[in-house]
């Protein structure tokens, strides 16, 4: 149905407040009942709620506005771009200062458990980069000496859910393809660790 502005009720505070356009249709934008508008604008509701500006936000227009509260039956259209948060579709995660010295060991321990996984399975797993993939591969890189395969998820670099879901795609790629589907390396370290490998 209709999209609801972001934090409605601030939203309608804001609208009282500033605009002309009746209890009804800041209820009818808002998501509310207009009872509930109109306690608010009578302060028994909503009372040190600080109004969310709908304009400054890109949910609503200036002239959007004024062409409802010229006419009363108009019902607000929300702005199509109206959340503020830009989703990332593509590209690494972001992974925190503290833990990117982490990643070299990290992606050493999924290139050894897990050589199905494909350098951009590994890419987005660990907000990594193909080239430092490539050189913990070939030994290349400038910490190689130091570099210990550790289980990304027990140093918090990805959750056990994103891993195993990775490594299923993986292996159903190479049943696809018939190719044998490789078998974890445990160590005593993954074991002390509580490392669970998925069969899925």
């Amino acid at each position: 149905m209709t999209t609801l502005p972001l934090m409605p009720k601030a939203t309608a505070v804001w609208l009282i407040e500033k605009t002309a356009l009746s209890f009804e249709q800041i209820a009818a934008f808002c998501g509310m009942h207009p009872l509930e508008v109109q306690a608010i604008a009578d302060g028994e509701v909503a009372q040190g709620i600080v109004g969310y500006d709908p304009i400054a936000n890109h949910q609503l227009t200036r002239e959007e506005i004024r062409r409802c509260e010229g006419t009363p039956t108009a019902r607000l259209k929300i702005m199509t771009v109206s959340n503020p948060v830009r989703r990332r579709s593509k590209g690494a995660r972001y992974t925190p200062v503290a833990k990117r010295h982490d990643r070299p060991d990290g992606i050493a321990f999924l290139l050894r458990n897990y050589p199905q996984l494909s350098d951009p399975q590994i890419v987005k797993l660990l907000g990594t980069t193909k080239d430092t993939i490539a050189k913990v591969r070939d030994k290349q890189h400038w910490n190689t000496p130091n570099i210990k395969p550790r289980d990304p998820v027990t140093v918090g670099l990805c959750s056990q859910t994103d891993l195993n879901a990775a490594v299923h795609d993986a292996n159903t790629r190479l049943e696809r393809e018939g190719a044998d589907i490789p078998t974890p390396v445990i160590d005593s370290v993954d074991v002390g660790a509580g490392v669970e490998f998925s069969e899925d």
